[in-house]
């Protein structure tokens, strides 16, 4: 017979309903608050990553409207407001290509409409052949679709506005010339954002995704943790929305600092370094994804793991926080490179001592991701390729090196 009350039987079970009663309202009202709070800081992050396009938004309607009504007296100045928002809102570092782009359908919406308002009149089928047929000339002309909006959207106004308005098209044009204008103006002199502040926002989330996974990895290394190793995996996958937010920083930061006065001594400082890291991160994530999914079959298969592999690893995700670190703050990212260095000096340890197949491609891949790291940081293939070399090499490995 069980005896009652002991534990993991039965006679336990309502002290545990009990206990799960208790506590379970707090536990969800804990978990609710939780997942609250984060919304509210995602939601924070989120208002203080756009409050500057929102202020330059703002002020470049404004002052294209007073431009517009005021200084031209143009007859419908409302269009040029929204196309100096329609500018500020393309993505970072599109913001000219955008204005020539606007300026481009506009003139299409205008000729194509204008030819055939002028030849078949108004009504509901010419109207549908207008639209259509600006689409296609715009299509022609460059295929972009910023241009086949503005072209469509400016065949409208002109089909359906042109009888009731009187010297329409022209004003159209000079609202699209002083919105993209004005936008320009703002984003390159008024209000320009920091391009070294809107790189660091957009590196921050894609560096900090590689050094935990990396880390993560290490730790499953170093306890055989395969269910850790296959999260880490899982979790670097998801790196799409971190890679398109720091390529379009990049392009955003060589618009900015080419454009914008106030930042012009930056184009050959950090920023110029930092714009260049997009494609070697992005090298350096898929070949950490090639590294773990290594360790996986590592740890299923049974391989020896020598002491200085997981090591390896987790000084290659302390370079990738040195690299963010150094890089925010506006430095010559030397301490990363070191650490980089130094991973791939224990990689050379570890495949000394012995390590199977699967093993022997997670040093090359510590080898490999080093490499980018180091191109990131701004030296060139070939001198990161022979650093690699150098600190794989054995005795040769550098004293500063080793720990």
């Amino acid at each position: 017979m069980v005896a009652a009350g002991r534990p993991g039987t039965d006679g336990d079970a309502p002290a545990r309903a009990g206990a799960g009663a208790q506590h379970g309202p707090t536990s969800t009202v804990a978990r609710l608050w939780g997942r609250l709070s984060e919304a509210l800081r995602d939601r924070g992050r989120r208002v203080r990553g756009i409050g500057g396009l929102a202020l330059q938004a703002g002020l470049a309607a404004a002052l294209s409207w007073l431009v517009a009504h005021q200084v031209l007296h143009v007859s419908q100045s409302v269009f040029a407001p929204i196309s100096a928002v329609s500018t500020l809102a393309a993505s970072l570092g599109q913001r000219l290509r955008r204005t020539i782009e606007l300026i481009i359908g506009v003139t299409v919406g205008v000729l194509v409409g204008d030819l055939l308002l002028g030849v078949m009149g108004t009504g509901w089928w010419q109207l549908a052949l207008m639209v259509v047929l600006a689409i296609l000339v715009a299509l022609f002309l460059a295929g972009s679709a910023a241009v086949v909006v503005q072209a469509g959207a400016t065949a409208v106004l002109v089909a359906t506005l042109s009888p009731s308005v009187r010297d329409l098209e022209i004003p159209r044009f000079v609202d699209a010339l002083i919105g993209g204008a004005v936008a320009l103006l703002v984003t390159a002199v008024l209000l320009p954002l920091s391009p070294l502040r809107v790189l660091n926002r957009a590196a921050r989330p894609a560096l900090d995704l590689l050094s935990d996974q990396l880390e993560a990895t290490a730790g499953a290394l170093t306890d055989r943790d395969i269910d850790r190793a296959l999260t880490a995996r899982a979790k670097l996958r998801e790196n799409k929305a971190e890679l398109s937010a720091l390529v379009e920083a990049t392009q955003g930061a060589r618009e900015a600092s080419t454009l914008s006065p106030v930042h012009w001594h930056q184009r050959h400082g950090p920023v110029a370094r930092y714009a260049h890291t997009a494609e070697p991160i992005d090298r350096a994530m898929r070949n950490t994804g090639t590294l773990i999914r290594r360790v996986v079959t590592l740890i299923d298969d049974g391989e020896p793991v020598p002491e200085r592999m997981p090591t390896a690893v987790a000084d290659l995700a302390e370079a990738v926080r040195l690299l963010k670190r150094q890089f925010a703050a506006g430095q010559e990212p030397v301490q990363a490179r070191e650490r980089a260095l130094r991973a791939v000096c224990a990689a050379g340890d570890a495949y000394r001592e012995g390590v199977g197949f699967s093993g022997a491609v997670v040093v090359a891949q510590v080898r490999t991701t080093t490499s980018d790291l180091l191109v990131a940081t701004g030296l060139s293939q070939e001198i990161a390729n022979r650093l690699v070399r150098r600190a794989f090499g054995g005795p040769e490995c550098p004293g500063y090196l080793r720990r």
